[in-house]
């Protein structure tokens, strides 16, 4: 298998002001909480995805919508992308997904202003109203490499500088 990319950690600095962005607050035990951010991985050599954890106990009520800063970046080859899936297990028991349905991860947002953050949206879509739980260092969603092509005239030359819809 071809070697694409590898997981980093945002900064503390870059962590902490996309923490306070997303749930408005800082935990005084925010340092704490990125000191114990986990790389995503795969879970056997025969997984495509990479496990996402989450950094956090987390709390989703039926029919809400919670950001979650992950405190991870990717470094990609050019060629590929990292397209992010829920967690099959939590889409198929709780209809816990991305607000966003699969989340792209170009290679050029590693460079971006906020360091490549991957922020990842959860929407819990419980036909039971099922309050879903999800502990610290859990998988929240799996990340796939995925290589991709462009058209013979294709020329886009812009550079990227930040994230969610910065390009459009």
């Amino acid at each position: 298998m071809q070697k694409v990319a590898k997981f980093f950690k945002v900064s503390f600095s870059q962590f902490e002001k996309d923490w306070q962005n997303a749930f408005g607050e800082v935990p005084q035990n925010l340092q704490e909480i990125y000191d114990n951010i986990k790389l995503p991985r795969r879970a056997t050599a025969g997984s495509a995805g990479y496990d996402i954890f989450c950094p956090i106990n987390l709390t989703v009520p039926p029919k809400t919508q919670i950001l979650v800063p992950t405190g991870i970046r990717v470094q990609m080859k050019n060629g590929a992308f990292l397209a992010i899936f829920p967690r099959s297990g939590l889409g198929f028991k709780f209809r816990l997904q991305l607000n966003n349905t699969v989340g792209i991860i170009d290679a050029d947002y590693f460079g971006a202003e906020n360091e490549g953050h991957i922020m990842l949206k959860v929407f819990n879509d419980s036909a039971d109203r099922v309050t879903v739980e999800i502990a610290q260092g859990t998988g929240i969603a799996q990340g796939i490499f995925l290589p991709f092509g462009i058209t013979e005239d294709d020329d886009a030359n812009e550079i990227r500088t930040g994230g969610f819809g910065s390009t459009t």
